[in-house]
């Protein structure tokens, strides 16, 4: 089948609408009115045949074949963007912008500390950054890259695991000075544990113990839950009870005595952090920059 080069055009507007939201804001950037924008997306549609947009009065949204359209098409649109560097002598500059989707804690303990030495290396590129604790749908949302914590997810984008960490139990000297040191994990039945809220279940996350193969379930219990870790550890270094944490950003916390581990025996049950980008071809050297960056700056095991 020969290629319809009226495609590109369409596409190009589709991939406006997904990074700004509405065919209002679509055609703002693109020189069009909504109508136009509205126009070029459903000849798009006619050519393809599918419907890329369920559309409402206040919204429009992308259906399932467009997000499956948009997550094939849209490396080849980068990389057509990069062509066009390479034809006018930049093709060695990381430039543009990148939208990074990433979790609060890699964002507010990684990140953004090394913000400054990323734009040094790469002054031609601006970044998007979207820190929330749930990974949305990144390609309906136009995403470049994402950075979370947890199990491989979501399904359809390319994975590289950034780093492992250990999950650990500390709290405060002051705090077990209070209330005595626990030496096994039934023990914390005994204490006031600071609970941290699932954001997809919307429950407290289980604690869980692990000893050479043998993991011990805790019913923690305690009288603040949590959306937010940053302010979870300000809690536990203020004394208010013992929390589990990722091992991976305490280290100055534990260095200084600030917060001391306990049940260091119980702790082999590891988390990891992965990068996403959509593309199974090669990804566009602003992404790649990025994920470069983001290996540099992070071990691989805490």
């Amino acid at each position: 089948m020969a290629f319809d080069g009226r495609l590109l055009p369409g596409i190009g507007v589709l991939a406006q609408v997904i990074e700004t939201g509405n065919f209002v804001r679509a055609g703002e950037a693109l020189g069009l009115t909504p109508s136009g924008v509205s126009r070029a997306v459903a000849r798009l549609e006619a050519r393809l045949g599918v419907r890329l947009f369920d559309r409402s009065p206040r919204a429009v949204r992308l259906t399932e074949e467009g997000r499956r359209f948009h997550a094939q098409v849209a490396p080849l649109l980068a990389g057509l963007e990069e062509a066009a560097g390479d034809a006018s002598a930049t093709a060695g500059k990381v430039r543009g912008r990148i939208r990074v989707n990433a979790d609060p804690w890699f964002a507010r303990l990684v990140l953004a500390p090394r913000l400054p030495d990323f734009f040094k290396r790469y002054p031609d590129l601006s970044l998007d950054l979207i820190v929330r604790d749930t990974p949305g749908d990144l390609v309906a949302e136009g995403m470049d890259v994402a950075v979370r914590f947890g199990e491989i997810g979501p399904p359809g984008l390319i994975a590289r695991k950034v780093l492992e960490t250990r999950i650990i139990a500390v709290a405060a000297p002051s705090y077990l000075k209070r209330h005595g040191t626990p030496r096994r994990p039934a023990d914390l039945l005994n204490h006031e544990c600071l609970l941290f809220r699932d954001p997809v279940s919307g429950k407290p996350f289980e604690w869980e113990f692990s000893k050479k193969g043998q993991i011990v379930e805790v019913p923690a219990k305690g009288r603040v839950t949590f959306n937010d870790l940053a302010t979870k550890l300000a809690a536990c270094v203020a004394g208010q009870g013992i929390a589990q944490s990722v091992a991976f950003g305490l280290e100055p916390f534990l260095a200084g005595k600030v917060l001391v581990q306990v049940l260091p025996d119980w702790a082999e049950e590891r988390y990891t952090l992965y990068s996403y980008y959509p593309s199974r071809h090669l990804p566009p050297a602003k992404v790649r920059a990025f994920l470069d960056f983001v290996a540099e700056s992070t071990p691989r095991k805490r």
